[in-house]
């Protein structure tokens, strides 16, 4: 087994190792790549031979499952606990050994291997927050295939898309999901989105769950468990190059049509590993608790890939911030798996925060264990930060530091972080703290001019971005470029504004797109516009994020219908549509009848201007392109009417 050099000993502040990323990217990565083990080593870090799109290890081949798995056995830790499954809405808490899921993961590989699926196949999985998920991820890994994970929460018209798109050999998926109060049938979702799919799968593996089992289709529908328990053997990984691709993971595109990020094999391998020891200060034998799911890069990076790359136990979590049973949920997970590091949403914050505002359950927990708590998917707000700072150091008589951290699906790890393995910084609210090293951002104009430190703009990374970035979008390299690279020469554009100030921390504002962050899942209001404009009713719409206290933002549609519609009766099926057709995640609760939309003379509808007014912000943007500004005036009482 390779060394750990994820802490390498020098050099050891901050100010140090960004300086020596951002000067020598090829020493500093190569080092990094010390602490991955390598089937053929690489001798180059980047290849910018297509510049803009950068590669990472060109030369190096591995296998990422081996470097989570094989390498923690041989190493003699086959004993400690690599994944606790802690499921409140099933009363489960179950514990695999390193030894034991590799066992699992093996054998799963031999089942999808003895079926066809290979190097380069691509496997769709569907899946709610069970073992057998991270199994099949890294089984598909172990193969060198290429698994998507689609979020449990979207309908089967999304989950169709993603079929047509990655056109996969398989489907992976669970006879349902549970939830406190009730099952969640995905069966049915995944019957309905391959036949509206255009794109269909050789066959199809369901995890039959004892609360929900559900009739399987002859000659495609196969048992998992029938299937494990009639292969006794595992079989060894596969070779792959570091440039090859381990999953694509989907994010809302602007257009409403899904943008599958592809990241690749020994980016995600290095970039994942060094962030465990220098951003999270975790090492082999800690515990990391990431409340998130599967199905969202959280999920894929800091419940899966990370915490096992790096000898780490991961607890993955089935339940919720409150209701199973209550906000003492994740305190009670903290104490009983001895948790070092716990990461969430502000959104799970403010939830517990809401329901035991006196913070009773985390001063009745025992939390020695807790070093620190990280908290990523949308702005942290003041408030949060202060209620879980004040509330932890009440609770346990220490100092833990709450790092906000910034970073996207398309970057895989955060951008921007309080770097607790190199050097604890002071943190200050509001700000997710330092560029982590590796990413050089800088805040510019509309022009693309550099603006003085304080003043807000369009956050620029300059290329190329550190490994574990996407490598592209998946089958187009042209959008690729199009939509994150072509703004401005040399640059990756976040689709964020936001500010540095005088010290270097990074304040970020919202998005400059048209994508809303909902309890931090990003959703497209492309998608959630084409399912309102589905409806016979509706002649035009627009669908705008919201400010809202609990969950960062919530969608807000304003429909125009035709003369003879019942607009209370169209309200309540645009509700439903949205929900039957994106899924209950786009949380649409809001639907407001209006004249007309305000819209630019070439036709574009003012959504930030909408969403200025409906937020009461002060300083309201209205181009000078309106059609007819009476239009926009007579919607401003609509807008800032609360429910």
């Amino acid at each position: 087994m390779t060394q750990d050099t994820s802490t390498p000993t020098a050099p050891r502040t901050y100010e140090q190792v960004a300086r020596a990323a951002a000067e020598d990217p090829e020493t500093f990565w190569l080092g990094a790549a010390r602490a991955v083990d390598w089937d053929t080593p690489p001798t180059r870090a980047l290849d910018s031979s297509r510049a803009p799109i950068h590669r990472w290890f060109p030369d190096g081949a591995l296998n990422v499952c081996r470097n989570a798995l094989d390498r923690h056995v041989e190493a003699g830790r086959g004993e400690q606990a690599a994944l606790i499954y802690d499921s409140p809405v099933t009363g489960t808490v179950r514990t695999y050994t390193y030894a034991a899921l590799l066992d699992e993961v093996s054998r799963f590989a031999r089942v999808l291997a003895d079926r066809g699926v290979g190097r380069g196949d691509r496997v769709v999985i569907y899946m709610p927050m069970v073992p057998e998920a991270v199994v099949a991820m890294l089984a598909c890994a172990r193969l060198g295939a290429i698994h998507s994970v689609v979020f449990g929460g979207f309908a089967a018209a999304e989950l169709a898309a993603r079929i047509d798109d990655m056109d996969p050999i398989a489907v992976i998926s669970a006879s349902c999901g549970v939830e406190r109060t009730r099952i969640v049938e995905y069966k049915p979702l995944l019957d309905e989105a391959l036949r509206l799919a255009n794109a269909q799968p050789q066959f199809s593996v369901v995890v039959q769950r004892e609360q929900h089992p559900v009739e399987l289709r002859e000659g495609f529908d196969l048992d998992y468990a029938t299937l494990l328990a009639e292969t006794p053997d595992g079989i060894d990984p596969v070779t792959v190059a570091a440039t090859d691709p381990l999953y694509v993971l989907y994010t809302s595109g602007t257009t409403g049509k899904p943008k599958g990020i592809l990241r690749d094999a020994g980016g995600s391998a290095v970039a994942l590993q060094w962030s465990m020891g220098n951003v999270f200060d975790l090492h082999p034998g800690d515990t990391m608790f990431t409340a998130s799911d599967v199905g969202w890069v959280v999920g894929h990076s800091y419940i899966v890939y990370a915490p096992l790359l790096a000898g780490v136990t991961t607890v993955l979590y089935e339940g919720k911030p409150v209701g199973t049973p209550d906000a003492s949920a994740f305190f009670r997970v903290m104490e009983q798996h001895r948790v070092n590091v716990f990461f969430t949403a502000p959104t799970a914050m403010r939830v517990v925060r809401g329901e035991d505002p006196d913070g009773t359950h985390a001063h009745a927990a025992d939390l020695s264990a807790l070093r620190a708590v990280f908290l990523a998917g949308e702005r942290l707000d003041p408030d949060t930060y202060a209620w879980t700072t004040d509330t932890l150091a009440s609770a346990t008589g220490r100092d833990i530091p709450v790092v906000d951290n910034w970073w996207q699906t398309e970057t895989g790890w955060p951008i921007a972080a309080n770097p607790l393995g190199i050097e604890r910084l002071p943190l200050k609210a509001g700000s997710p703290t330092v560029p982590v090293p590796g990413y050089r951002l800088r805040v510019v104009d509309a022009a693309g001019d550099p603006v003085p430190a304080g003043q807000e703009g369009l956050i620029l990374a300059d290329l190329p971005l550190p490994p574990g970035t996407l490598a592209t979008i998946w089958g187009d390299d042209d959008r690729f470029v199009a939509s994150y690279l072509s703004a401005f020469e040399g640059t990756y554009l976040t689709g964020d504004s936001g500010l540095l100030d005088e010290d270097g921390y990074v304040f970020v504002m919202g998005r400059t797109d048209d994508v809303i962050n909902v309890a931090g899942h990003r959703l497209s209001t492309g998608v959630l516009e084409a399912a309102i404009a589905a409806h016979p009713a509706v002649t035009e719409c627009a669908v705008i994020g919201v400010h809202d206290a609990t969950k960062g933002q919530i969608p807000r549609a304003l429909v125009v219908l035709s003369p003879e519609a019942d607009a209370e009766a169209v309200r309540t099926e645009l509700i439903d549509l949205v929900r039957r057709e994106v899924g209950p995640v786009a949380a649409l609760k809001r639907v407001d009848v209006v004249a007309a939309l305000p819209k630019t003379r070439s036709g574009k509808i003012l959504r930030k201007t909408m969403r200025q007014i409906s937020d009461g912000e002060a300083d309201v943007v209205v181009p000078s392109t309106i059609e007819d500004r009476a239009v926009l005036d007579a919607l401003e009482e609509t807008l800032t009417r609360s429910e």
